[in-house]
């Protein structure tokens, strides 16, 4: 039945794409993915990207009261106090070095960075919309393009 997802072009489009917009995987996880799925390096760095930027806005938006909402339960509050912790820790570079710091936060393909540890870090040192999405979206772009090369080069290689 979902045979097509893995078989077909857009399938495979559709996979990389909901794959990019998984946190910790991001487009670091999904470029290859797609790539090994069939893609070519270009059209699964174009969707990585798309995918990746889609939860950018929303993070920025609403994490400060979803996070509000999880210290109301217990359970969560611990996973909210580590987010906040996390993003404390990153927000260091960005007061030092504002957006070039939020943009290198971002394009470092490194676990503990990408676009949503931006978007989280963004939204807690209430970065302005119109400052973070282009900042994190270059540094989504500077990501992908160093994950697209290390991709491809093992491409060619095998």
């Amino acid at each position: 039945m979902f045979n097509w997802l893995f078989t077909t072009t857009i399938g495979q489009m559709i996979c990389t794409f909901f794959i990019s917009m998984v946190p910790i995987i991001e487009l670091r996880g999904a470029l290859p993915i797609g790539v090994g799925m069939g893609l070519s390096p270009w059209t699964a760095l174009a969707v990585s990207i798309l995918g990746n930027m889609v939860p950018v806005p929303f993070i920025i938006i609403f994490i400060r009261r979803i996070l509000n909402w999880m210290h109301r339960f217990e359970a969560f509050a611990r996973i909210a106090d580590k987010l906040e912790a996390k993003a404390a820790k990153n927000g260091e570079k960005l007061v030092k070095y504002e957006t070039l710091g939020l943009f290198l936060l971002v394009a470092v393909p490194l676990p503990g960075t990408g676009a949503w540890t931006g978007s989280l870090v963004a939204a807690l040192f209430d970065l302005r919309l119109k400052t973070a999405i282009p900042t994190i979206f270059a540094g989504v772009l500077a990501a992908g393009l160093i994950v697209f090369f290390v991709t491809y080069g093992v491409v060619l290689i095998a």
